[in-house]
């Protein structure tokens, strides 16, 4: 009882001056990290609430990211449709006082707003649109002298973007979004009529737009042989009373150097370069790499050189591989550019030699500018692009396809960007992005929010693009020194299926890192810029319904705003490329518009347009060739009568 007595006395606070040192303060609570290595149970609370915040940063990251898509959307549409110039980064407030002031009220700089006075409205000259003026001070509302303003007329294609829409089941709901009330097969025939002769109205005195042909590959066999001269200059006289300006030949690498390594023959070329020659047509001609099927409009079926698959089935890695182990002949991998594995050449190198090939036997039409410009085959179907939509696999449109980098050639470089970075473990492929006729939504990769946006997924869609960029820049590089002083044609394609989801999906299997976050062009054409190219962009292909395209978010139009803006913000040529063999005359109409954009203030428009001629073209209808004389016309500026064939 004692000892507790003398314990009690101790603790036992001693009364206030009794004690020498002062009473020290309380200690304040540990918080975020300190609290977590501190141990315990509060560093389990403190992790948790870290990762609750850090996730709440991703979410409000991709709700100003869908936030700015649809902004960007709606200043696309106004500059496109409106006429409104508005500036080259606009937030909403300008979009609402370009459209108060299009409505005819006054908007000051500080937002104050007000009803125009009729006497300063009548001060106003007749011919400046509203949408042009800025109010400039509030003494010009008291009718002293008014200065106007115009808004900054600077077009920014880095700005335009896509609307991010929420993906949604649409097996029950295919035709929800489709109004027949604005569709063209509303239209009556008269109206359409009458709508195609303004355009054609408005073309007269527009700039000229040279107008190119592609021959059917089926005039020349594998052989390398011309196969029926009178069909072809039948074709040649009914193109020349079209007044088209040239045509355009594929010149197969798997014809001309299709049985040995290093021989080349032209003789079928140099018989068909001479009947063109005789109706007096510019040609165009395209270093074709790359393997064609064959169609339904005459075309043959041309492989690679035999002595490169005859190698290939040795070493199957010289072929683009997709994730299950599946090769495409379709063309060589990129992964071999500088791999000497093709009779002691690179796949560069067989490229170069070809080309330089086609300059020497052909040196006397390119010196006499007969031969105008030369297309360069960089990727599947001639185009710069992954073979990732390969129907022979199983894919359909509109699948988001596969990529196509498990060859060990491009496996090694992906390990060595890999390493490069410090993280050796991203040297894969994602093992989440479906298959080739997946939907985005189907896939972790390519959904809402999936990894495509994570830290691995920009790194693996950045080395998969820059490996074409890279493809493209080094092709490039020598087809300058072999066709020096020609101007150089690089197809790009139009994929424009799932353009209005958040991912891109098609794109990016094609090697477009162009989702909505990001320009997935603008490194291409700055590539194609230091080798002062011109930029051919094919015209979207209806390849479905407008309720299976409704279905994948396809927005043809909008891809084509974007790129071709793109491409002129840095001073290419462009031309464009139709793919289907015919048209109908409400197509004409839309090709009209991509080819002279109205009330563009640069006055922009293509260099040339090439379309797929139907073979043989006597088969057309009167009616189909009276539309595309009057096309013509239009893009060579010209008054256009109706035309009666």
């Amino acid at each position: 009882m004692e000892m507790k007595q003398d314990l009690d006395q101790q603790q036992s606070p001693s009364p206030a001056g009794d004690h020498d040192f002062p009473v020290p303060p309380p200690q304040r609570r540990l918080r975020g990290f300190a609290a977590s290595v501190s141990g315990g149970g509060g560093g389990a609370v403190a992790t948790k609430g870290r990762k609750e915040r850090e996730r709440e940063k991703e979410r409000t990251k991709l709700r100003e990211r869908h936030r700015r898509a649809i902004t960007s959307r709606m200043l696309t549409g106004l500059r496109q449709y409106g006429n409104f110039l508005l500036p080259a980064r606009a937030d909403m407030n300008d979009v609402l006082a370009a459209l108060a002031r299009e409505a005819g009220w006054i908007v000051q700089p500080d937002g104050t707003t007000y009803r125009q006075s009729p006497a300063l409205a009548s001060s106003i000259p007749a011919d400046v649109p509203p949408v042009q003026l800025v109010i400039c001070s509030f003494s010009a509302y008291n009718h002293t002298q008014a200065a106007l303003l115009r808004i900054d007329e600077t077009l920014s294609p880095a700005s335009f973007g896509s609307v991010v829409v929420a993906e949604r089941n649409i097996k029950n709901d295919k035709c929800a979004s489709t109004s027949p009330v604005n569709s063209r097969e509303s239209f009556e025939p008269d109206q359409l009529n009458r709508e195609h002769a303004h355009d054609n109205a408005e073309c007269a005195g527009t700039s000229y737009v040279s107008i190119y042909a592609l021959l059917s590959s089926g005039m020349m066999n594998t052989y390398c042989q011309l196969v029926n001269p009178v069909a072809v200059r039948q074709e040649l006289r009914h193109l020349e009373s079209l007044n088209v300006d040239g045509v355009i030949v594929h010149c197969w690498w798997g014809v001309v150097e299709g049985w040995n390594p290093g021989k080349y023959d032209w003789s079928g070329y140099r018989d068909l370069f001479n009947i063109i020659r005789e109706f007096k047509l510019k040609l165009q001609v395209v270093m074709a790499f790359h393997e064609s099927g064959g169609n339904s409009s005459g075309d043959i079926s041309v492989s690679l050189p035999k002595w490169v698959l005859e190698i290939g089935k040795d070493n199957q890695d010289i072929f683009f591989t997709d994730r299950e182990g599946r090769r495409s002949t379709e063309c060589l991998s990129w992964g071999i550019d500088k791999a000497r594995v093709l009779r002691g050449r690179t796949g560069v190198e067989v490229c170069y030699d070809f080309m330089r090939s086609f300059r020497t036997e052909f040196s006397d039409l390119i010196e006499s500018r007969f031969i105008s410009a030369v297309e360069i085959g960089l990727g599947a179907s001639g185009e710069l692009k992954y073979p990732s939509f390969p129907e022979r696999m199983g894919w359909r449109y509109p699948g988001i396809g596969e990529f196509q980098c498990y060859d060990k050639y491009m496996q090694k470089n992906l390990r060595l960007a890999a390493k490069a970075r410090g993280h050796l473990v991203w040297a894969r492929g994602p093992d989440n992005a479906g298959h080739y006729n997946s939907r985005p939504d189907e896939t972790r990769f390519f959904c809402d929010k999936g990894d495509y946006d994570s830290y691995y997924g920009r790194f693996f869609l950045h080395w998969y693009a820059q490996t074409l960029i890279d493809h493209a820049d080094q092709i490039l590089s020598l087809t300058n020194l072999a066709f020096e002083g020609i101007e150089i044609v690089v197809k790009i394609p139009a994929i424009y299926w799932w353009y209005r989801t958040s991912s891109h999906a098609a794109e990016l299997t094609a090697g477009f890192h162009n989702p909505t976050n990001q320009d997935g062009y603008a490194a291409v054409f700055d590539m194609l810029k230091k080798h002062s190219v011109t930029m051919k962009f094919t015209s979207s292909r209806p390849q479905a319904c407008v309720q299976i395209n409704e279905g994948a978010f396809a927005d043809p139009e909008a891809l084509s705003w974007q790129v071709l803006n793109a491409a002129w913000e840095r001073g290419l040529k462009v031309a464009a490329q139709s793919t289907l063999p015919r048209h109908a005359r409400d197509t004409y109409i839309k090709i009209l518009q991509i080819a002279k954009p109205k009330n563009d203030p640069d006055c922009h428009h293509l260099s040339f347009f090439a379309y797929n001629q139907q073979f043989p073209a006597i088969e057309m209808q009167r009616e189909m060739i009276s539309d595309l004389c009057s096309f013509i016309k239009s893009m060579h500026g010209e008054a256009n009568d109706d035309i009666e064939g």
